[in-house]
């Protein structure tokens, strides 16, 4: 199976959250819903990202759009990143990586020339219907969460 394309079904999914019990993408037909996978709690720029989309969750919920953010960390790691950090988003748990495999961001990386497997930071906006309308691969943090809600917002 190729790599997700814009217009392809979002995998259905379902995950344990750490505010909203167990959560399934198809919950959310007829919002649009932003996925950001990142790859670990309490890092620099996973605190930073979860930050700017706190920072602009009111926006996204006026763009009627749902976010929510997805690692490998386990709920309460979730729990210990929002209470420390004032996240406001949903963190869904996927320590199993069900979700993460599904939307192929789970990769061969490369630090100080070791290679490992981890999470590709990656976004997905998903239409009202659930079809994939964008994707952002190997995002960079600063200033991601205002392009993506820009995209939320010219989504309908």
């Amino acid at each position: 199976m190729g790599e997700l394309q814009v217009g392809d079904p979002a995998p259905d999914f379902e995950l344990e959250t750490d505010t909203h019990g167990t959560i399934r993408l198809s919950d959310f037909r007829g919002r649009k819903v932003v996925l950001y996978f990142y790859p670990k709690d309490n890092t620099p720029g996973c605190t930073r990202e979860g930050k700017d989309f706190s920072g602009l969750l009111d926006a996204f919920e006026e763009a009627d759009t749902v976010v929510i953010g997805i690692s490998p960390d386990t709920v309460r790691k979730h729990a210990n990143f929002r209470e420390k950090q004032g996240l406001r988003v949903i963190l869904a748990a996927d320590p199993e990586r069900k979700a993460i495999e599904a939307y192929g961001v789970w990769k061969e990386k490369s630090m100080y020339g070791r290679k490992y497997m981890g999470v590709e930071r990656s976004t997905f906006l998903i239409d009202r219907e659930g079809r994939i309308a964008r994707i952002w691969r190997k995002v960079k943090v600063k200033g991601h969460a205002e392009e993506v809600l820009q995209a939320a917002r010219e989504l309908d």
